[in-house]
């Protein structure tokens, strides 16, 4: 796991931290799971000793191209290009994985995107290339997900499919190479730990003319995009 910076302290001081969400999400114990903190100056590991690849969130920008950020995009680039293994970034890894291989990452014009929103998959037979990119993460639906973001990618690299998008992101999943996926959602949130990443936000929200206290209320428990890590678990298990 390429873990790219911290969850919110008021978050982390009762639920944890990235690495714990997302360990438990792949049916790993953190033991389990290789954790190189790079946005700390940690190295980056060696390809040929991991099996799979996800990428955390973090408070940081893409945008901001930071050292660290930047020496992240060229390993990740290199790793897609020639299909080396499987990845899955995880919002700022989305981002980062857009960025690496030529797309465009910028502050979302349609804004701050919060709390649980529907996604929505493309239905069989729409597009016969962006389905076989589904398979084996996702299935055609509308689906709640967790967010918080407030940049996005605003043009995927190319060769690059969208495979879901929401009212304010259209390009909130995308498949970067046959076994490479990024998603703008949460998948490692549960109800707990967005209502309280929206409440660590109130302040930030009321100034955006946002609702936290509405967006709070509509938190619900998203079982079926939780269960992305699995199936991405699945996948690096499968070679």
């Amino acid at each position: 796991m390429l873990k790219t910076g911290e969850t919110l302290p008021a978050v982390r001081s009762h639920c944890g931290d990235f690495e714990d969400w997302i360990a438990l999400g792949l049916g790993r114990t953190v033991e389990e799971v290789l954790v190189a903190a790079v946005y700390a100056g940690e190295p980056l590991p060696p390809v040929e000793t991991l099996s799979g690849v996800v990428i955390s969130g973090s408070p940081a920008m893409v945008s901001e191209r930071a050292e660290w950020s930047e020496a992240a995009a060229r390993w990740l680039a290199e790793i897609v290009v020639n299909d080396a293994l499987p990845v899955l970034g995880l919002c700022y890894g989305h981002q980062l994985l857009a960025h690496a291989l030529g797309g465009e990452v910028g502050r979302n014009p349609n804004g701050r995107e919060m709390g649980t929103i529907e996604l929505s998959f493309p239905p069989d037979g729409s597009d016969p290339d962006v389905a076989d990119r589904l398979a084996p993460l996702f299935t055609p639906g509308v689906f709640p997900a967790h967010f918080s973001h407030v940049e996005a990618v605003l043009r995927p690299p190319p060769g690059a499919r969208v495979l879901a998008g929401t009212g304010l992101d259209p390009h909130s999943v995308i498949a970067f190479g046959p076994r490479q996926w990024g998603v703008q959602f949460h998948p490692e949130f549960d109800r707990e730990v967005m209502q309280r990443y929206v409440a660590a936000r109130r302040e930030v929200l009321i100034g955006e003319s946002l609702d936290p206290d509405a967006m709070i209320a509509k938190v619900v428990e998203t079982a079926y995009l939780n269960a992305v890590l699995e199936r991405f678990a699945a996948v690096v298990d499968a070679g």
